[in-house]
């Protein structure tokens, strides 16, 4: 057998998955599923720091810092340049680079399609998607220089597919794939990886207003093969992998993390 094959194969080790001295910059990264990311960076050994809107991030720091490294916080209005541009400042002075970068911070709109008023798709589409491609042609410019970085894009079942009255997030969450894509294909030759998440349908604070309707939430889980909706936890281990040195040959890739929703007609 080659020995380069047989060498390859000895080499893996479970610390490729570890984080350790790493930087993570995690937008969006305050609650919800953010705060998940940033946890789990965390506990893989990772120094965070998260981009808040309107809500404190004192529950992230607290749960960072409880896993014995350092974190750090500005609040900002990533659709301004001005603010995306103090946050990357920011991380960077503050840890000396960024590694990972995790386009999380998002929003959406429900109406009516008929209805649905042209300044609220704008709005969606310009923080769900054309700040994904700002914050990550910004971070990638940093990861060139050092010679390695990962992005992670943050998707969504309605990456595939659509839903009714948010045709604004529908258009956002493809825009994404294809922004993933695009960068892994620019920015591989440089050891820089970038791939999506897309995670399914989870209980989050966010979707409390659809979740609370019993009928959608039965509907949904009947179509989820797992019989549940999601929690943070169950894409924790997505984000460190993609994190991580375990998935340096991973580029342009889509990680589907919703149960099996996307498996049922």
């Amino acid at each position: 057998m080659n020995k380069g094959f047989v060498d390859s194969i000895k080499a893996f080790s479970m610390d490729w998955f570890r984080l350790d001295g790493k930087v993570a910059l995690i937008t969006g990264g305050n609650k919800g599923l953010g705060l998940g990311y940033a946890v789990a960076f965390a506990k893989a050994g990772a120094n965070v720091f998260v981009t808040h809107h309107a809500h404190s991030a004192d529950d992230a720091r607290m749960l960072v810092e409880s896993e014995g490294v350092k974190f750090g916080a500005i609040q900002g209005d990533l659709s301004k340049p001005g603010d995306r541009k103090a946050a990357l400042d920011a991380c960077v002075k503050q840890f000396g680079t960024v590694d990972i970068l995790v386009n999380n911070a998002a929003t959406n709109h429900f109406r009516d399609f008929l209805e649905f008023p042209d300044e609220k798709f704008s709005e969606v589409v310009e923080l769900n998607l054309k700040v994904v491609y700002y914050m990550a042609h910004d971070a990638a410019k940093i990861m060139v220089k050092q010679g390695s970085g990962k992005i992670i894009n943050i998707g969504s079942a309605l990456t595939y597919t659509a839903d009714a009255k948010c045709p604004s997030y529908v258009t956002a969450k493809h825009g994404v794939l294809g922004i993933t894509k695009s960068f892994a294909n620019e920015l591989g030759r440089y050891n820089v990886q970038c791939n999506c998440i897309c995670p399914g349908f989870f209980e989050t604070d966010v979707n409390a207003a659809v979740s609370s309707d019993k009928a959608f939430y039965d509907h949904i889980t009947g179509r989820i093969s797992a019989g549940r909706w999601g929690n943070p936890g169950d894409l924790m281990g997505a984000a460190v992998f993609l994190a991580s040195r375990a998935s340096d040959y991973l580029n342009g890739a889509d990680i589907n993390v919703d149960g099996g929703f996307a498996t049922v007609i």
